[in-house]
């Protein structure tokens, strides 16, 4: 198996979040992949791939990963169904940081337990 195909699950996902400037290359028994995240929570998603394909000290796979907007973890999109803490126990691995959204998006929201299909909510860096 190449070392491409080894990590094309972290290929697919960098095309699935739209990674800016992708190159990948192999050689001699490494890939080589470069490009740009969105967010600093995109970019974790990337590594978290990368460990779980090749684990935590992998050395055939050599990642360069920038990200373009460093001001916010991330911005989510509300689905139906979704609360605060759950969007908090998603980013951060805790539901009780929900404030730390609210706080952020005071602008959007009015109240912490009422949120919308479709708002856009910024995920503060912590």
């Amino acid at each position: 198996m190449s070392v491409k195909a080894k990590y094309q699950g972290v290929l697919n996902l960098g095309e699935e979040l739209g990674i800016k400037n992708g190159d990948v290359s192999e050689a001699g028994g490494v890939l080589s992949i470069k490009g740009e995240a969105n967010t600093p929570y995109e970019k974790n998603l990337i590594w978290d791939k990368i460990k779980e394909i090749g684990g935590e000290n992998a050395a055939d796979v050599k990642a360069n990963i920038s990200v373009a907007d460093s001001s916010v973890f991330h911005r989510h999109t509300v689905k139906g169904g979704e609360s605060l803490s759950k969007i908090a126990k998603q980013y951060y691995g805790d539901a009780m940081k929900y404030t730390k959204i609210f706080e952020a998006n005071t602008g959007v929201l009015k109240s912490p337990d009422v949120i919308h299909p479709d708002q856009v909510l910024v995920i503060p860096n912590l």
